[in-house]
């Protein structure tokens, strides 16, 4: 039997899990006598274009496990529809799969990734390359569709309803009325600021507020929930809110009149927390602080969901052994079978059913615009679930280093 090799890279936003699906993949890739050598591009489908791969047989994948971010580094790079393709960017990525006897390639990332994974399936299948590609999901946004949640998430979830518990805690110091919006990521969809509920305990019900991108936000009704607050007696409300929550005309709170775009045309966009505690400002006039946690909820790898990590790994070496079997074109999926106690299975899906596809937060789970269902609390539980015990050096977590080439 003529041996292959498998090439992994990983793209998009850095998550505090995306490593352990990385380390779940080598780890499994390696128990397979069809697999010679594992390789890692570097920055993504990025790394093929430029040719700039590492192998990576020998890694410490326990060190891996427990690194936050990307260590092969990652970019955000939209391919050209295969049927459009003038500059033959097909034809070069898979000249050099073939040079290098790549049979396997894995590509661990979120909505955009998963349009690379579609289309990279398609040319395949249309030119009739023996190359099995297989997308593994990981977005801190949870908004994949079909799959019942997403690697990253879960961690990114802890790290949210932690920091919120320490922010009420703060807020609570002074007798002082007090408005505090903490400002979380979710574009489209609402699911990590959703996750701010689980910092309520059975004596404390703060955030008091949370605002999610999925129901129209009225800067009107906001003073008046606020006002609200503060008359019934909570003299420190805290709010939790996506940072692209919109108007009425559908125009983010947040956004800049920039005209600045991303590679997949996403706009720019700043600050839905200030522009909320100006309101609070001007409007009620009482202490209003605005806090973004912005890119500390992605990567803190010291407060990481045991259950996140542990489905990352698995749904790695879940994603090695559908490859081998000869599944392509399909995107690994968490379905859940249970919530109580917590079970779930994974399975492959047609990527085509799940490439620019976006998993938002159900109507029914937000209750008057501003909080959300019992159901929805369930749901998000288990994600967060369970420690890492993670190994130190001089009171810092252990992380694992790439080499840059010189």
């Amino acid at each position: 039997m003529v041996k292959k090799n498998l090439l992994a890279a990983q793209s998009g936003g850095p998550t505090a899990a995306i490593n352990a699906t990385l380390a779940g993949i080598i780890e499994e890739a390696k128990k397979h006598s069809e697999i010679d050598k594992i390789y890692g591009a570097i920055h993504g489908i990025e790394g093929v274009f430029n040719q700039n791969i590492i192998k990576l047989n020998d890694i410490d994948t326990k060190l891996l496990s427990q690194t936050p971010s990307a260590y092969l580094g990652s970019c955000r790079n939209k391919l050209p529809e295969p049927e459009k393709d003038t500059d033959g960017v097909y034809e070069k990525i898979f000249s050099y799969f073939e040079k290098k006897n790549i049979k396997y390639f894995l590509y661990i990332g979120g909505n955009d990734s998963m349009d690379t994974v579609c289309k990279l399936s398609k040319y395949a299948d249309v030119n009739g390359k023996d190359v099995r590609i297989i997308g593994v999901p990981k977005t801190i946004d949870n908004d994949l569709d079909i799959t019942d949640h997403t690697p990253g998430f879960g961690s990114a979830a802890k790290y949210i309803a932690a920091t919120m518990q320490g922010i009420v805690r703060d807020s609570q110091v002074y007798y002082l009325k007090s408005v505090t919006i903490v400002e979380i990521m979710g574009r489209h969809a609402g699911w990590l600021t959703a996750s701010a509920a689980l910092a309520r305990t059975k004596t404390e019900c703060a955030p008091h507020l949370i605002y999610l991108p999925e129901a129209v936000f009225s800067a009107d009704k906001f003073i008046s929930d606020v006002n609200e607050k503060l008359a019934a007696g909570i003299n420190n409300v805290i709010v939790a809110v996506s940072e692209g929550i919109k108007d009425e005309n559908g125009k983010f709170i947040s956004e800049n009149d920039n005209g600045v775009f991303d590679a997949f045309g996403h706009t720019s966009l700043s600050g839905a927390g200030k522009a909320l505690e100006n309101l609070v400002k001007n409007k009620i006039g009482c202490k209003v602080r605005s806090i973004e946690l912005n890119v500390c909820q992605r990567c803190a790898g010291y407060l990481i969901s045991k259950t996140d990590i542990t489905e990352s790994k698995r749904i790695g070496a879940a994603a090695v052994k559908a490859a081998v079997k000869g599944e392509s074109g399909k995107m690994m999926v968490f379905e859940r079978i249970s919530t109580e106690p917590y079970k779930i299975k994974i399975k492959p899906v047609d990527i085509s059913k799940i490439a620019n596809v976006e998993k938002k937060v159900n109507m029914s789970d937000i209750i008057n615009g501003n909080d959300i269902s019992k159901r929805l609390i369930n749901y998000l539980k288990p994600l967060i679930m369970g420690e890492v015990k993670l190994t130190y050096t001089n009171g810092i977590p252990d992380v694992l280093y790439r080499k840059s080439k010189k």
